[in-house]
């Protein structure tokens, strides 16, 4: 591409901590989101799940917008593999509560579909990030809490990693970002696939 080209990064996802990982490394990404109905997709596995959800997301958003040589779209999405099943959004407090039950003093995967477009070129580049989450083993009172506290109800595996649900983690393996929603090296890697300098979409 073109280096004169002012790059502009969309983010097809609500999530508010994508958006500040994003915006934390220096890049302003415009948020659209895109309304899709995940319970639609099906895949065989956590991996090839996220990775559906996140083009899904891009694409959806891609179709909307008009030619700009310099806007990237990034669709992202995030699921929790445990003791093979696939947790995403848990439905109500009962779930997360039921969750935490089971993860607590376990381990699951964080797998984060990431899906980048280019609007012009048609350019596309895509690859799942995972890292392997160790759980604390807490009590009751503190599951309890943690659950009324509505955090873990609009997150993939009923847990975040930069907020409350943080002390519950006692450790992990791999990029801290991917399990806060967005894995940042991983981004560079496929904007490089596609001819984008990183560097050019900071602020």
């Amino acid at each position: 591409m073109e280096k004169d080209i002012v790059y502009r990064l969309i983010l097809a996802s609500a999530s508010p901590a994508r958006r500040g990982l994003l915006s934390a490394a220096g890049i302003e990404a415009d948020v659209m989101v895109s309304g899709v109905d995940e319970s639609t997709v099906e895949a065989a596995d956590a991996h090839s799940l996220c990775l559906a959800l996140a083009r899904m997301k891009a694409r959806t958003i891609a179709a909307q917008l008009n030619a700009d040589p310099g806007v990237v779209v990034l669709g992202c999405d995030s699921v929790l593999a445990f003791e093979g099943e696939v947790f995403g959004k848990p439905a109500n407090a009962e779930e997360a509560t039921a969750r935490w039950k089971r993860m607590r003093g376990r381990a699951g995967v964080l797998h984060t579909g990431h899906h980048v477009t280019s609007l012009v070129t048609g350019k596309q580049a895509e690859a799942v990030g995972t890292t392997t989450v160790h759980f604390a083993d807490i009590s009751d009172e503190e599951i309890a809490a943690y659950v009324a506290s509505g955090e873990p109800l609009h997150v993939a595996g009923s847990f975040t990693l930069d907020g409350r649900g943080g002390a519950f983690v006692e450790r992990i393996e791999g990029d801290p970002g991917n399990v806060i929603g967005l894995s940042l090296p991983l981004l560079r890697n496929l904007l490089a696939e596609m001819g984008v300098p990183y560097i050019a979409l900071w602020k």
